[in-house]
């Protein structure tokens, strides 16, 4: 028998001007860059409270201060500002969860018959559940957890 010989792969190990040019233009893979980390850590006790007291009865000046200093510890400590949170009420009936907006300061309480507007609709049931301190609600349809301690549960 004689001695078949199979064809051999070629591999390129050059710059673009080796490429294949057929295949278009190489994409580079997208940067995991540190805000996208930070964005999954544990939020401090005091951003926890405040995130709360928003919903405290304060004064339209007090809520406005507060609504800021959240939003400046977000974009410093966590890489990215929520459109706002989504929390379990604890007015009463006929109020079961609220919306909290720190852009506006806005905040509104939901009955369970009334609907919740998008994006904030998505995380209803994980605050209805009573496992988590508040929702986060991110631009893009991100929504995350936050549990009483501060962890943050990733998608």
């Amino acid at each position: 028998m004689g001695h078949i010989e199979r064809p051999r792969r070629i591999v390129q190990t050059g710059g673009p001007s080796q490429a294949n040019p057929l295949a278009g233009p190489r994409q580079a893979p997208a940067p995991v860059g540190p805000r996208r980390r930070e964005l999954y850590q544990a939020r401090s006790e005091p951003l926890r409270e405040a995130v709360t007291r928003l919903d405290a009865g304060l004064d339209e000046q007090a809520q406005r201060q507060l609504a800021e200093w959240i939003g400046e510890e977000y974009r410093t400590s966590y890489g990215g500002i929520p459109l706002g949170f989504v929390a379990r009420c604890y007015l009463g009936p006929p109020y079961v969860d609220h919306v909290l907006n720190i852009f506006g300061v806005i905040l509104r309480h939901f009955s369970p018959g009334e609907t919740m507007p998008e994006p904030f609709a998505q995380a209803r049931m994980l605050a209805r559940s009573g496992g988590y301190a508040y929702i986060e609600v991110y631009d893009g349809g991100l929504i995350l957890p936050v549990l009483e301690d501060g962890t943050v549960v990733r998608p």
